[in-house]
């Protein structure tokens, strides 16, 4: 069976473990944003924890994703709770640093300004520094977007959803006459849904970042 009649007799099973493994990354990095954002935002004014912070969070990246999932599994048990969990914490850094670098790059004087009119604390921070800061924090998100893209395909060794299912079936009957292009399909997929969700951030850039802040 060549690669095209493949996908044309799974094109529904494919589309629906693409569609859950897009789903799985787009949810974790909801999660990720706001608790990325949230540790920023708490860690930005200090030396020292916005350090430990970046520090705290790249040591996630240090562990194996099949050795987080496996240590995940006792916990939390199989399916989807260990991939989020997984996810949501390897997405972290990016967004942690860049959150961090972009506040701490905002002009003084624009904060100064804004103190100067009466703006409380809250009301610099929401109404001047994070939007200000928010094309960093976009492209961290885009780089955490693309590194879950492939990890979320390990979910697949914790029954978990997405495209990895396809990847580890075709690796588990290597030798079989369909088994590459079940590795194929599934690697397939995953670079075209990450070229897919990088194309909805440039649009969000353009519409949310000014065109000056742009460059």
């Amino acid at each position: 069976m060549s690669f095209w009649e493949y996908l044309g007799s799974r094109h529904q099973q494919l589309l629906a473990d693409g569609y859950q493994h897009a789903s799985a990354v787009f949810q974790c990095m909801v999660v990720a944003t706001v608790l990325g954002v949230l540790i920023g935002v708490a860690t930005y004014r200090s030396e020292w924890a916005g350090n430990l912070a970046t520090t705290t969070t790249a040591t996630f990246l240090t562990i194996p994703s099949l050795a987080m999932i496996g240590l995940l599994i006792p916990i939390v048990g199989l399916g989807v709770a260990p991939t989020v969990i997984a996810l949501t914490l390897y997405g972290l850094l990016p967004i942690v640093r860049n959150c961090i670098v972009g506040l701490r790059g905002v002009d003084p004087a624009l904060v100064d300004a804004a103190r100067g009119i009466g703006m409380s604390r809250a009301a610099r921070l929401l109404r001047v520094e994070l939007p200000l800061a928010w094309p960093p924090i976009l492209t961290g998100i885009r780089v955490a977007t693309q590194m879950l893209m492939g990890i979320a395909a390990i979910a697949a060794y914790a029954s978990g959803p997405g495209l990895g299912n396809e990847i580890f079936r075709g690796l588990a009957s290597l030798g079989s006459k369909n088994a590459l292009n079940q590795v194929l399909a599934g690697t397939i997929g995953i670079v075209i849904l990450a070229l897919l969700f990088d194309a909805a951030y440039v649009l969000l850039g353009r519409l949310t970042i000014p065109r000056g802040i742009r460059g």
